[in-house]
């Protein structure tokens, strides 16, 4: 049932992103009506207000990352997963009749209600994994789930295109998006379950196993055990990591938002060849996930690299590689098509370590609060993909000039090793101090504990098998 859970949440993950990146591929089918079906409408929105659109998204998606936390403690991930994804379907298939009659207004205010119903659903997804993957395969159970990502960007770009030319035109794409989520919602419903306890398909040997080996008790849930957001929020590693992230989305929101407009505008592709293009980074992306899944099997097995080497190694491949493939995209126009679109899947592809890099280190760090980490890595770091399109809106004032594109790409190549260089130096994947389920409890002093200990050896009661408590209180039952 491990595996199940984590198909569903790969399932669960390709869905969303199909349904939230697929706006890349589908502007410009609405906004260029000569390179798609031309029986539907064509909007003149200028590069401004396509970049709002672009990033509506996010404008919700970052108000609701830390109530998806709470929301997660407080009833678990299956209610808050699932009807997060059901509402986002219906607002999906809603849309091409709604931007209809609004325009490209209507059209930010559904992605901003979608980016708030998707908030709450990351926070989740880290929490049910830290629930169901034990430790010796959180890489690789964690790092199959996240590859959703990489799954739903390819069908986002890939199959948009060829939907907006074909008989469904660009309202298409939002319906097969819809089709998509729903279908999960109804795998969901029968097979998901918040914990193995709750489980009502697992069998008893593989509860047994997950109660051993899982870095938490999997009632941790009904225990409500309190975050200690004071130790958290002055954590170095937790800041790393937070840094790490926001750099990997600022970096992957450029390729995935602005590769469509790259295609079309410099190397000047039409939308379903553009559509097919824009997808092949990310099929290598998926395909290399793969590869450093097995690439990390092998290094660890083997002993070759540590938890702690395996993060720092994937991490730097992952970030700077791409920066370099960054730099060297903006020097190339439509005279250089083939090694455009080389270097562009190279570097997307490539980029997929940081799964394994970063990605799962909030489960490193506090396995009992991974979800409440989560929230709050998630809403400090998608600040940089709301950021992203406008900054881009700002320079790109003419979609077909080279230099433009090339400063886009500089700066997100510098944040790309930057980014990386504070991750390496300060992270860690220790388990923290604060992680324990006893932290927000009052310790005895050091001073206390010896003088205690010295009167329960006094009197002969002290069992070293016991803790500090229980012996305190034979000492006190002795004295009376």
């Amino acid at each position: 049932m491990r595996h199940v859970q984590t198909f569903l949440i790969f399932f669960n993950v390709t869905a969303i992103y199909c349904s939230r990146l697929n706006i890349g591929v589908a502007v410009v089918a609405m906004t260029n009506a000569d390179t798609t079906n031309p029986d539907f409408p064509e909007y003149d929105w200028t590069e401004k207000e396509i970049s709002y659109i672009l990033s509506s998204f996010f404008w919700g998606y970052v108000c609701t990352q830390f109530l998806g936390g709470i929301l997660c403690k407080k009833f678990g991930a299956k209610i808050n997963m699932g009807v997060s994804t059901f509402v986002s379907a219906l607002l999906t298939v809603l849309t091409p009749w709604c931007v209809g009659w609004g325009g490209w207004q209507v059209f930010c205010a559904i992605r901003v209600i979608q980016g708030l119903v998707q908030g709450v659903i990351f926070p989740c997804i880290y929490e049910h994994l830290a629930l169901w993957s034990p430790a010796e395969e959180r890489n690789r159970l964690g790092g199959f789930s996240m590859t959703g990502v990489d799954c739903g960007t390819i069908l986002a770009m890939a199959i948009s295109g060829i939907i907006a030319k074909g008989s469904m035109g660009w309202p298409g794409i939002s319906y097969v998006s819809a089709g998509i989520c729903f279908a999960w919602c109804l795998l969901w419903l029968i097979l998901g379950s918040n914990s193995p306890n709750e489980s009502k398909f697992i069998t008893e040997s593989e509860k047994q196993y997950l109660e051993l080996s899982v870095a938490h008790k999997n009632d941790s849930q009904d225990q409500k055990i309190p975050v200690p957001w004071k130790a958290v929020l002055t954590s170095l590693p937790f800041y790393a990591l937070i840094v790490a992230r926001s750099a990997q989305n600022w970096g992957l929101s450029t390729m995935q938002s602005q590769i469509p407009s790259y295609l079309n505008g410099v190397l000047d592709m039409e939308i379903q060849a553009n559509g097919l293009f824009s997808s092949l980074p990310f099929m290598g992306m998926l395909v290399m996930s793969f590869v450093y899944l097995m690439l990390e099997d092998v290094l660890r097995r083997k002993k070759i690299l540590t938890l702690k080497g395996v993060r720092r190694v994937f991490n730097t491949v992952s970030f700077w590689i791409p920066a370099c493939g960054l730099i060297g995209i903006g020097f190339l126009d439509g005279d250089n098509k083939p090694l455009a679109i080389s270097l562009m899947t190279l570097s997307v592809a490539i980029n997929s370590g940081n799964i394994i890099g970063s990605a799962l280190n909030t489960i490193d760090l506090a396995p009992n609060h991974a979800g409440s980490l989560m929230s709050v890595v998630n809403t400090v770091s998608n600040f940089t993909p709301f950021i992203s399109p406008l900054v881009v809106g700002v320079i790109v004032t003419d979609v077909h000039e080279r230099s433009l594109w090339q400063i886009v790409f500089a700066i997100a190549a510098a944040i790309f090793f930057f980014g990386n260089l504070f991750y390496i130096t300060c992270g860690t994947t220790d388990t923290q101090p604060w992680d324990a389920e006893d932290f927000l409890i009052p310790k005895v002093s050091q001073s206390a504990e010896r003088g205690y200990n010295k009167s329960i050896d006094d009197l002969g009661v002290y069992n070293k098998g016991m803790d500090l408590e229980t012996n305190i209180s034979d000492l006190n039952k002795t004295e009376k």
